[in-house]
């Protein structure tokens, strides 16, 4: 486990503590303080009060007030190193005030005092970086770098008093910047681990630093290069001011929040006036001469010589120095908003829209800082979570019709409106910040995006709403067009089925009518014509013995009686295949009973209330209902059939139903009976479906509509 996540504090102190805290380092320490340095300003009114002097005494008293600030916050911050660190640096500055006013070998034990208290202040600073943002060092690494900050700080200082030399000023500005470039790694460690105020704070803090270390450099450049400010000690110094200022701006509950998006720009133009001025000081310093009065147009043109140069040095450089920026206030490559860019620029490649979703989530986790991110999908009464990251498995929730037109028109909500609208989402979530973004298109809800934070993390800001609500209408957008795409596409199926459907029943209806032509042709050629051709030849010898042998001739003569008469039954017959005359000159019903009472089954017929159809419709439904009772005759032998045709909503149905063993309905689908009968039903608009069991019978419905 990092260290700096078990030094985080876990509970608020007492609120007896925080009373105290507020008097001692809020109220005393900070009057002290400013007593002492009223004392020192006032040590001699006789000499002058030097600029570097009246700069470090003014921003003891910033730091005096600042601590004042710090204490009045009611979680734990580092007030006491803020209240500590001034009084002691007031000490040291009185103490060395009044001892260059005193004359020689008076007042040792003041500067002594003041010889001691200068490194104390570098190691208090020390101790405030490792103890941010709470104040607090935890882990043993913290407070053993604490302890040899203060151990080398006595050291020195009880050296240099006994040698009898003052703490050098040249010395202090060299180690304290290098003391506290050592601390910086535990500072970031901390910074990482931290969440909600504490890393606002320490967003502050680092602007205020950031600050100081940047407009001191740029004074610095300015003296070397023109000679300006004059007392650039004292200039340089007084940049310190912004340290307090930060400390002071993390505070305020209105500026809290955009610590993190000042601190990018913060460090972005630091990083830049960094180039500007190592490019100035190489170009101005290095090639050219420092400018003086006979040479200023020479320095005017280097000058600008520079000026171009860091422009298109800076060109180059400045995504850099943005991203790193970002990684280090963020911790990713992104700030929240570009997930906007990068999932408007997905939209434009052929991802499919479950993966177009799994990349945002993750967007959105990486660059917002969430425990987890999650979008449902959906446009009936329940969503399904299509996305999710990290992925906890497939989950459901139920808007129904009374929450969806609120839940639609909803921006984005939290905790409060989700605990009324959408409670099964709070569901194990009730100490976390929770954000919830309707994705919608003209006004239907098609999803939700559902992100999370832990309480003790930073609080949603209207930043983070506003990407959440653009998000939602892309996505919304995206997923319209992918049920268009997909109704699109299921419809182009549809008529790819239908047209193959077609050619393959026209097809058989061609087939099937040379058929039957030929069948025709056959039961003519092997029935009637073979009758027909006898009864011929019969004449010829009834013509050839009429008078020899009258009654022969009269025998033979019943005999042809007897041939025509088949001959017509089976011309009848063959007729009545091709189209029955019945059902033409009565309709369905006589013809359907007719073909029962000619069926080997047990057959009925139920036709009560219909009426007379076109042709093609009477010819579909009798011609399926004799094609099933042949397939009962032939599969079901003894099974009762019953034949039922009706008039509903616009259609004509039909039902031909046996109780016989039944069978598999699915291995009929390609059969010779049940395809005839979808392709003369399928001509007509009609449809056919089988229901079958082994053990239960079966049944064949078939619709035809009317209008």
């Amino acid at each position: 486990m990092n260290t700096a996540l078990r030094d985080r504090p876990a509970v608020l102190p007492p609120r007896g503590g925080h009373t105290a805290r507020r008097v001692l380092a809020g109220a005393l320490l900070p009057v002290i303080t400013a007593a002492l340095a009223v004392i020192g300003l006032r040590a001699s009114v006789h000499a002058s009060l030097p600029a570097l002097q009246a700069v470090a005494f003014s921003l003891v008293l910033v730091g005096a007030l600042s601590g004042a600030v710090l204490a009045r916050a009611p979680e734990q911050v580092p007030q006491w190193q803020v209240a500590f660190g001034a009084l002691i640096a007031s000490i040291a500055l009185t103490a060395a005030r009044i001892g260059d006013e005193a004359p020689a070998g008076q007042h040792q034990a003041a500067r002594t005092a003041a010889t001691l208290a200068g490194p104390v202040i570098i190691a208090i600073s020390v101790h405030l970086l490792l103890a941010l943002p709470d104040g607090r060092l935890g882990g043993r690494g913290r407070r053993a770098g604490a302890g040899l900050a203060y151990a080398a700080a006595a050291g020195t200082g009880i050296s240099l008093a006994i040698a009898g030399r003052p703490f050098p000023a040249a010395a202090a500005a060299l180690i304290w910047p290098l003391a506290a470039a050592c601390a910086l790694p535990a500072v970031r460690l901390r910074y990482l681990a931290s969440a909600g105020r504490d890393r606002q704070r320490m967003q502050w803090m680092s602007v205020g630093a950031v600050l100081a270390a940047d407009t001191a450099l740029v004074v610095v450049v300015l003296h070397l290069l023109v000679g300006w400010p004059g007392p650039v000690a004292a200039v340089a110094a007084s940049c310190a001011i912004f340290l307090p200022l930060g400390m002071v701006a993390g505070e305020l509950r209105g500026l809290g929040p955009y610590g993190g998006r000042f601190l990018v720009q913060v460090l972005s133009i630091a990083g830049f006036t960094t180039v500007v001025a190592a490019i100035y000081l190489v170009i101005v310093l290095g090639i050219g001469t420092p400018p003086d009065n006979s040479g200023d147009r020479t320095v005017l043109g280097l000058s600008m010589l520079a000026a171009a140069v860091a422009a298109i040095g800076y060109v180059p450089a400045r995504d850099r120095l943005v991203d790193w920026a970002t990684r280090f206030v963020f911790g990713a490559r992104q700030a929240p908003d570009e997930v906007l860019r990068t999932f408007g620029s997905r939209l434009t490649r052929a991802i499919t829209m479950d993966e177009l979703l799994l990349q945002l989530t993750e967007s959105l986790r990486k660059t917002m800082g969430l425990t987890s991110a999650e979008v449902f999908t959906g446009t009936g009464d329940v969503l399904e979570r299509t996305a999710a990251v990290p992925d906890t498995g497939p989950r459901s929730i139920v808007v129904t019709a009374r929450e969806r037109p609120v839940v639609t028109r909803a921006g984005v909500s939290g905790n409060a409106w989700a605990s009324v609208w959408l409670p099964m989402l709070l569901d194990g979530r009730e100490r976390c910040h929770l954000r919830v973004a309707p994705v919608s298109h003209a006004g239907e809800l098609l999803g939700l995006i559902v992100v999370e934070r832990p309480s003790a993390a930073d609080v949603f800001t209207e930043d983070d709403d506003r990407v959440l609500t653009e998000l939602a209408r892309q996505v919304g957008l995206a997923s319209h067009n992918a049920q268009l795409d997909t109704a699109l596409q299921t419809t182009l199926d549809e008529l790819r089925k239908q047209a193959d459907a077609l050619r393959e029943s026209r097809a058989r209806i061609v087939a099937s009518g040379d058929a039957e032509r030929r069948r025709v042709e056959r039961n003519l050629h092997d029935g009637a014509q073979q009758n027909l051709v006898a009864l011929a030849v019969s004449l010829r010898l009834v013509r050839d013995i009429v008078t020899d042998d009258p009654a022969a001739a009269a025998e033979m003569l019943g005999q042809m009686a007897d041939d025509v008469k088949q001959t017509i039954q089976e011309l009848r017959e063959l007729a009545h295949g091709i189209y029955p005359p019945l059902l033409a000159d009565s309709g369905l019903g006589e013809a359907l009973r007719a073909a029962a009472n000619r069926s080997p089954l047990s057959a009925g017929v139920v036709s009560d209330g219909i009426g007379r159809y076109s042709p093609e419709v009477e010819a579909a439904v009798y011609f399926c209902c004799l094609e099933a009772l042949q397939n009962a005759a032939k599969h079901a032998p003894g099974a009762h059939v019953e034949i039922r045709v009706w008039a509903e909503s616009g259609g004509l149905l039909f039902t031909v139903s046996d109780d016989g063993p039944g069978f598999d309905a699915e291995s009929v689908k390609n059969g010779h009976g049940f395809v005839n009968m979808a392709d003369r039903l399928g001509a007509i608009g009609g449809t056919v479906r089988w229901q079958a069991a082994p053990g239960n019978g079966a049944q064949i419905r078939g619709s035809i509509p009317l209008a």
